[in-house]
């Protein structure tokens, strides 16, 4: 099979041109960063299980309304996705206090937040994703009004979903982020859910143990990660175990 022209290459993900018109292949890579690139590793079967989350996680928001640019896994690493214009935005949405938050503004990690915490980055690592307020936004025209009321909504609405479906897996949802953009369909244009959502881009800790299972693992120096990742899937019913005692990525279950 003849490789793709790259369209671009991200931290973890290489983007390549589509097999069909208005899309693209999103390839999940092994690459692990963080701290803006400046801590780096590569972690053997990363981006398989990453894939395989996110899939999940996509293809069970669209069934509850949440439209989104999957279209179809191709194999261990590839999504089919819709191809969208990215709005330079990351949108973040915290139920608990962890991360930056508790570096800006002095409050104790793990402190429960009296309601979903919804912020903004400006999408720019030379400025190391800088905080912004709607106001910021606005002013600049990096989304409209419209495409803002939308992005609150369907973030709001996949926390709920989100909050919900880990805590069945005993897994509490501290925060994630998510990105959006605009699809052109026609002459029809909609705001959708893009990029991924799997351990990196979530805050998963164990309801019991507060166990990070998640990217934190890698930047506290933890250990651990894929393994982490690995757990994250198997509760969710994506990784077996086989009669061996080997762990195998089901591509097919996963909780009713």
């Amino acid at each position: 099979m003849t490789r793709k022209r790259i369209i671009y290459e991200g931290k973890a993900k290489i983007l390549y041109e589509g097999s069909e018109p208005g899309t693209l292949i999103q390839y999940f890579k092994d690459d692990a960063t963080a701290f803006n690139a400046e801590k780096k590793a590569v972690l053997d079967g990363k981006g398989v299980i990453n894939n395989r989350i996110s899939e999940f996680m996509m293809k069970r928001l669209d069934a509850v309304g949440i439209p989104n640019h999957f279209i179809r896994r191709l194999n261990m690493r590839e999504q089919l996705i819709k191809k969208v214009d990215i709005i330079p935005l990351e949108v973040i949405v915290r139920n608990v206090a962890a991360g930056s938050l508790t570096k800006r503004l002095g409050v104790e990690e793990g402190t429960a937040l009296p309601r979903a915490l919804v912020e903004f980055s400006l999408k720019n690592d030379e400025l190391g994703d800088p905080v912004v307020s709607e106001e910021h936004i606005a002013c600049f025209n990096w989304a409209t009004p419209q495409e803002m009321d939308e992005i609150i909504s369907y973030a709001l609405r996949i926390n709920d979903f989100m909050c919900g479906l880990f805590a069945a897996v005993n897994i509490r949802l501290i925060d994630f982020k998510i990105e959006f953009g605009r699809h052109f369909d026609g002459d029809l244009q909609r705001t959708i859910l893009a990029d991924e959502i799997s351990p990196d881009s979530c805050r998963l800790w164990d309801f019991d143990t507060n166990e990070k299972l998640d990217k934190d693992r890698f930047r506290r120096d933890l250990g651990g990660v894929t393994e982490a990742y690995s757990e994250v899937a198997r509760r969710l019913g994506i990784l077996k175990t086989s009669a061996s005692g080997a762990e195998i990525v089901d591509f097919q279950a996963g909780p009713k």
